[in-house]
């Protein structure tokens, strides 16, 4: 069995670039590409999957539906899956106890885990209140992967 190491070490290999799978309500699967990584829960603080999300994804309204996520990446050969349980946390899906201060700092620490860096902190902080980005935490539930 895979850890949320082995997740975190192949996500630094390529910018996080990972796919996130959902269900419709017909019970087909979307699949859509994102960067993600591993950081504590915001309330918890333990180790989660977690990506961020634009306030208008498609990708929301199946996790706002069906809370259910599988997000697997790969780097060359070697590759891992998480899935899990989904809490949302955004201007259009508070969570108790993650103010707006929090938030923010919340979807730095997720992109960041991804392997995302920014030259102006201010400008990424505005784009992401502007578009109504959403924090996406997967609760690990099953690992799996190869290697």
């Amino acid at each position: 069995m895979r850890s949320l190491d082995d997740f975190a070490k192949l996500a630094g290999r390529d910018h996080g670039l990972a796919v996130v799978s959902t269900s419709r309500p017909d019970g087909t699967v979307r699949s859509s590409v994102v960067n993600a990584g591993v950081v504590e829960h915001p309330l918890r603080g333990e180790p989660v999957v977690a990506f961020v999300s634009q306030g208008r994804a498609r990708r929301l309204e199946s996790l706002r539906a069906r809370r259910q996520a599988t997000v697997a990446l790969r780097a060359g050969w070697e590759w891992s899956a998480v899935e899990g349980s989904v809490e949302l946390v955004g201007p259009d899906d508070p969570l108790e106890g993650i103010d707006a201060e929090r938030l923010r700092v919340l979807l730095r620490e997720i992109f960041v885990a991804a392997g995302g860096s920014h030259d102006d902190w201010d400008e990424y902080d505005r784009v992401m209140a502007s578009e109504r980005r959403v924090a996406v935490i997967v609760d690990p539930a099953r690992i799996y992967g190869n290697g």
